[in-house]
């Protein structure tokens, strides 16, 4: 049996990263954690027989793939509302039943990733490229992950995959269309600079612990759109979100019902939002993924995932004084 420090030492380093990898294919930070759990397991049975024919990093992303697509035959693809209905119109009307019945799409924290993986793939993170990612069959999503995020060669993901070098292509060659169907306009992926980007974040959260309509308007694209998953109600367009947010968030006499905390999810800016209850303590209400448009002044679109667990995750604290 293969000694288990040894295993341990070339093995775990590579945990975070492959998690992303997970991540990428599943959507799910909790399938991810579960599968990659599964793949240290299978490896630390299987590494007797390793006997260095490839990388130990590029074995565990063959066995990690393998995982995730046997996975995936039991688990429907992960939306975002926006992925499975046209926009809501009458923003004022109160929200149905939250979904119970989807297996939404999850956020990404920054914190439980490899920090080189944000700086190289970041782009491949991006909440919008992770959710179409979803809506392309299994094959072809493990595919196009390993040849255009990690860049494997075709020959080695033919390998990895037990198919041949023409398949890969054929079927790299259907994801891209796919994906051009479904992702989102380059220039929406485009990164601000660092500096507006961190000053939009600040204007946001001003704005929204002031309850100042206004203020957050300016910060908001003509055409941005606002989805708060597990509610299947979404809107587009300033007129609906702002009608949205005043009729249920936005407190107009600025008394801090919604406080916000700074973070990152999806190599992306985020925030951490607490709601003050009677009893005066700040409680986890969501944690809200933005999308800066290419100028870095505006947001395309604001992601809420609602839950407690959220922003924990996210390393910020459970509860606010």
């Amino acid at each position: 049996m293969a000694d288990r420090e040894e295993f341990e030492k070339v093995a775990e380093p590579l945990r975070r990263e492959l998690l992303a990898h997970c991540y990428r294919m599943l959507g799910s930070v909790d399938d991810a954690e579960d599968l990659v759990q599964e793949t240290y397991l299978r490896a630390w049975r299987a590494y007797d027989g390793f006997e260095g024919r490839a990388s130990v990093r590029t074995w565990l992303y063959r066995i990690a793939t393998r995982t995730c697509l046997t996975a995936i035959e039991t688990r429907g693809r992960r939306p975002l509302p926006s992925g499975i209905g046209a926009p809501s119109d009458v923003p004022e009307e109160p929200l149905g039943r939250a979904s119970d019945d989807v297996p939404w799409l999850q956020p990404l924290p920054d914190a439980l990733v490899d920090p080189a993986s944000l700086v190289v793939a970041r782009g491949s993170l991006r909440l919008a490229l992770v959710a179409a990612l979803q809506e392309l069959p299994a094959r072809q999503r493990a595919v196009l992950i390993l040849r255009e995020v990690l860049a494997w060669r075709a020959s080695e993901v033919a390998a990895a995959l037990g198919t041949s070098t023409a398949a890969v292509k054929s079927t790299l060659q259907r994801a891209r269309a796919r994906l051009d169907e479904v992702a989102p306009a380059e220039e929406l992926l485009s990164e601000p600079a660092a500096v507006d980007e961190r000053a939009l974040l600040d204007r946001y959260m001003a704005a929204f612990e002031r309850g100042d309509a206004d203020g957050l308007a300016q910060l908001l694209y003509d055409g941005i759109e606002l989805e708060m998953p597990p509610y299947a109600a979404w809107f587009s367009g300033k007129k609906d979100v702002l009608a949205f947010l005043g009729a249920r968030v936005l407190d107009p006499f600025g008394d801090a019902r919604i406080r916000m905390l700074a973070t990152r999810a999806n190599g992306q800016p985020a925030v951490g939002a607490y709601e003050r209850g009677a009893d005066g303590i700040c409680r986890p209400h969501s944690v809200q993924v933005l999308t800066p448009g290419p100028d870095g002044t505006r947001l395309t679109r604001i992601t809420a995932f609602l839950g407690e667990g959220l922003v924990e995750r996210c390393g910020l604290p459970p509860v606010l004084p």
